[in-house]
Formats: structure tokens, sequence, C-alpha cells
């Protein structure tokens, strides 16, 4: 199927074409571009809690089964993930400026 296609498709090779394609824009200068780290930061933080997302989520649905030393683990894990938050809070990773 792949060798069928590249024999019967119509190849045209033009300029435009061979130009790299970025969300509509032209391309202009280097590809080479700096980020503060900052971002970085964010975004890992911001990966931190979505996966304690997808662990709180299915135990907080079938919580009633669980009994009262899952509550326990899930406290001890929910503080885990605060003193994390005050932690960073404190060192001012989570200031915009």
């Amino acid at each position: 199927m792949f060798t069928s296609n590249r024999l019967l498709r119509p190849t045209h090779r033009t300029a435009e074409k061979m130009l790299t394609y970025e969300c509509g824009v032209d391309p202009v200068g280097e590809g080479w571009a700096q980020s503060h780290v900052r971002y970085y930061v964010y975004a890992y933080l911001y990966v931190i809690f979505a996966v304690d997302a997808v662990f709180l989520f299915p135990w907080a649905t079938v919580f009633g089964g669980l009994g009262w030393i899952s509550v326990g683990e899930m406290g001890v894990f929910i503080g885990f993930i605060a003193v994390g938050l005050v932690y960073a809070w404190r060192k001012g990773v989570l200031t915009w400026t």
C-alpha cells in the first residue's frame, strides 16, 4: 500500500511545499529561543498535581467501601502534597515576577 501510494501520487516539489510550516506563520529568523526556567517549574508543578488528581478521583469514587485505614493513607498522601506546595510557596517558586 505504501509503495503503490508513493508510485501513484503526484509529486510537484515547489519552494512553498518545502518550507517549514509552523501554525500558519512563516518562519523568520533562527529556530533558537530561550525560555525562562520559571515556565518549566510551573509545568512541573502542574504535572505533579495532575498526577495527584489521577490518584484522588478513583479513590474518591469508591470512598464508601474503603474504611478508615484508607482515609488515613489518603490523608498522608495529601499531606505530602501539601508540604511540597508549602515548600514551593516559601521558596518563592509560585510568584510571577
